[in-house]
């Protein structure tokens, strides 16, 4: 028997380096894919379309909501974000393994329909760090930058909602112990019993 994939959500304050990470964690791993998400964000500079998000209008986002369209969907500074259902649900039954990096709000949607998901939450490893990383994005102004840190607050409130917690203070250590979390995930009886079910079949038989 195949395995069927599994989702693993990661959130964090922006700044976190969340995205750095799961971007370096795909290329270390097989079988784990990022899910794109659709915002009506207006693209910044270097953003590409359907490769960092969708870019979709106000109209065309409620038109998914209607239409079930998205697993979540959250407002975020103002702006509306998703997972497209179609695209996840494809990837879990082939066996690979999906990363959706969404915020609380979303996670504490999917933990509902998704009770194999594991969650993970990433934290910076100071309140000051998390500011010299927002301002050395040179994206945002001071006022932007006070909000985003006010909002960072708010969210690193909900940590003890997740599963497991990374402080990303040293990059290559936070990215080995997100890959070991994916790793050991993978090794639960669950999962080993579904991939190994003809191995465990001929072990376990009577000759």
């Amino acid at each position: 028997m195949n395995r069927s994939g599994k989702i693993f959500i990661i959130a964090a304050p922006s700044g976190a380096g969340k995205t750095s990470l799961v971007n370096a964690t795909v290329l270390e791993l097989d079988r784990i894919q990022i899910s794109v998400s659709y915002t009506t964000r207006p693209p910044r500079p270097g953003d590409k379309n359907k490769v960092h998000y969708h870019f979709i209008t106000e109209a065309e986002f409620e038109k998914m909501v209607e239409s079930h369209a998205f697993l979540e969907y959250a407002t975020v500074y103002g702006y509306r974000y998703g997972t497209g259902q179609q695209w996840v649900s494809d990837r879990l039954q082939q066996g690979i393994d999906v990363i959706l990096e969404i915020d609380w709000q979303g996670a504490h949607q999917l933990r509902g329909q998704f009770r194999r998901a594991v969650s993970i939450f990433i934290l910076p490893p100071s309140v000051a760090e998390l500011a010299k990383r927002l301002e050395g994005r040179q994206q945002d102004d001071s006022m932007v930058i006070q909000a985003r840190m006010a909002k960072a607050r708010s969210e690193m409130a909900h940590y003890d909602d997740f599963d497991y917690l990374i402080v990303n203070d040293h990059f290559d250590t936070a990215k080995a112990e997100l890959c070991h979390i994916i790793l050991a995930e993978r090794l639960r009886l669950m999962e080993q019993k579904q991939e190994k079910a003809q191995l465990l079949a001929e072990l376990l038989k009577n000759d």
